[in-house]
């Protein structure tokens, strides 16, 4: 391999090294095809979104840090060289550029980001299924503030983020867990700050079923099921609706009649009066003309309490009726989520068991129900108004058993446990912690196969390993600076939170990628599923290091200065590695279980 002769120094070790790595993967190639509408003046518009997605890649907070940084990111040559570039941009026109962009082609450079990613999702899938017999995923929504005082941003609402309301964004993510990377982002969407995670279940699921290309096994039977015991509820329903027509139509009957009953008991009082007052009698205590009135006035009690059952009668009607509209409604939606998902099982001939991981924000019965007839192995916490864990506290005496399964928490489980109004048994436990001299009670809920109640300290941790995706959101906003939204614009905020997914796993991948090619990487670097990503982007894609081009990459050799001195990488522009080929994706094969 032939060596240039001249070496040049840059102050962002990494994001030469990145670059490298994007020529692997077809990136700048793949971007630079995008057809943006922007002419070009100095810069290309896809010089300056690749610009932007390095910068996300080195963790600048702000748009303005690419040029106004200590060592600003378009002075260094050398990047610029790595990713394929002439030069890179002032910092206003990449900020002009993305203002500029539309949504279509902001979707189009997305597509990009995808079609680079799917075929590692589609190994990772492959890989945890032959090695663990299922695929791990969790969800959350995270929220994006801004100022309150802000008019600026496109589609803000005022909604709960992290201690309080604030004005932002809400951001659904779903990640799975990588045999190979650890944590693999696989989606993000971005809704208003009022969205609530309650809402966000369904979309969530297939927005991450669209990523890995499979699925679970629809649950038909028990939804066949519960579509019977719905139609039984709604045939009472029927039936008590009918009885409370007939209900109002005998206390209608009964209010005439009181009715005519004070129209005759009027009219006799008004004879009695005027007969009085012909043969001018005076009327006394119990004279006819007395009696008559006492009697008209017990029948115009009557008659109110007559009206009062009547409004009452049909206030039960309107009760019933609605319920009966919202039991309809509910067996029209049933009736077309059987049909949809006995589809989706004809077209599914290897489905994969799929963990779904979720936080309590999702747990109300009605996602829990869906999620289980969608085929899920489901771990989650219970919605605050369903109260599971108020119910199982009841559940507990003197003679219960607390087994330890944490440092300060103990749990109780029960299996198949039918709760109140739900349609499917679940595993339950209930949480108890130790607070000092107080305790705090949470329920755990688990639908599936694994038999987490005969082991309440595996339950415990694997619900509890959905930390990843925290820590994966916590990642992308202190080391990939999402806490900051750096642009305005609609497609360029969308295309912000694609960029910040992307980055995290391009980071390990290209670690991964660099532990096989280099033996003098860093320590932390080496394992590829828990790499140093903060150390990388935070430090080594600030770090400056002599850079020599080769052929086919460069070997960047850290300074003096650098606190990786004395280390060496020498990168290539190739990265190898397994595809998977598509008749995989629906051969059924079995898993390779753990003894």
């Amino acid at each position: 391999m032939s060596q240039n002769e001249v070496t040049a120094l840059t102050q962002h070790a990494m994001l030469v090294a990145w670059g490298q790595f994007a020529h692997c993967l077809g990136l700048i190639e793949k971007v630079e095809a995008v057809s943006l509408h922007q002419k070009t003046v100095r810069h290309r518009p896809q010089t300056k979104v690749l610009e932007f997605l390095a910068g996300i890649l080195g963790g600048l907070a702000h748009l303005e840090d690419i040029s106004r940084s200590a060592h600003p990111l378009d002075q260094d040559q050398e990047v610029a060289k790595a990713w394929n570039q002439p030069a890179w941009a002032d910092y206003s026109g990449v900020s002009r550029t993305l203002s500029g962009l539309t949504m279509t082609e902001a979707q189009q450079i997305v597509q990009v980001l995808e079609e680079i990613s799917q075929p590692i999702i589609d190994r990772e899938v492959m890989l945890a299924w032959r090695d663990r017999g299922e695929i791990i995923l969790d969800g959350d929504l995270t929220g994006r503030p801004v100022s309150n005082s802000s008019t600026t941003y496109p589609g803000v609402a005022f909604g709960h983020m992290g201690d309080g309301v604030q004005l932002g964004y809400q951001a659904a993510m779903v990640s799975m867990h990588s045999p190979t990377y650890g944590r693999l982002w696989l989606s993000v969407t971005r809704h208003p700050g009022d969205t609530v995670s309650s809402t966000q279940v369904e979309a969530l699921v297939l927005a991450a079923e669209a990523r890995i290309g499979r699925r679970p096994c629809r649950r038909t039977d028990l939804l066949r099921q519960r579509l019977a015991n719905r139609t039984r509820e709604r045939e009472g329903l029927a039936h008590r609706l009918r009885q409370a027509q007939q209900a109002v139509e005998q206390a209608q009957t009964r209010l005439q009649e009181t009715r005519d009953n004070v129209r005759h008991r009027q009219e006799q009082v008004a004879e009695y009066e005027a007969l009085y007052r012909v043969c001018q009698r005076v009327e006394r205590p119990y004279s006819h003309l007395a009696q008559a009135r006492k009697k008209l006035s017990v029948h115009q009690r009557r008659q109110v309490r007559r009206e009062r059952d009547l409004i009452r009668a049909q206030q039960r009607v309107e009760w019933h009726r609605s319920r009966l509209a919202r039991c309809q409604e509910s067996l029209r939606r049933l009736a077309e989520r059987l049909d949809r998902f006995e589809q989706e099982n004809a077209a599914n001939p290897a489905p994969l068991r799929v963990v779904l991981r979720l936080d309590a924000g999702f747990g109300t019965p009605e996602n829990l129900a869906l999620l289980i007839e969608m085929g899920y192995e489901v771990y989650l916490k219970p919605y605050g108004r369903w109260q599971i864990a108020k119910t199982l506290k009841k559940q507990v005496t003197d003679q219960t058993t607390w087994i330890r399964v944490g440092e300060n928490a103990e749990m109780v489980a029960w299996a198949s446990f039918a709760v109140q109004g739900f349609p499917y048994p679940l595993d339950l436990a209930l949480e108890r912690f130790h607070t000092g001299k107080t305790q705090r009670h949470s329920a755990l809920i688990h639908f599936g196969d694994e038999p987490v109640t005969c082991d309440p300290p595996g339950w415990f941790h694997r619900y509890n390993g959905r930390q990843t995706i925290e820590a994966g959101i916590k990642e992308g906003k202190q080391v990939f600076q999402m806490r900051y939204l750096k642009v305005r614009s609609e497609p360029a905020l969308y295309l912000q939170e694609h960029f910040a997914v992307f980055a995290a796993n391009f980071v390990r991948w290209a670690a991964h990628s660099l532990a096989t090619q280099c033996p003098q990487v860093p320590d932390g670097w080496q394992d590829s599923a828990t790499p140093s990503v903060k150390g990388q982007v935070t430090v080594a894609a600030h770090t400056s290091a002599w850079v020599t081009w080769l052929e086919q990459g460069c070997l960047l050799r850290f300074t003096d200065h650098s606190v990786f001195a004395g280390r060496s990488l020498q990168v290539e522009r190739e990265w190898v590695y397994q595809r998977v080929l598509p008749f995989v994706k629906s051969y059924v094969f079995a898993p390779i279980r753990a003894p």
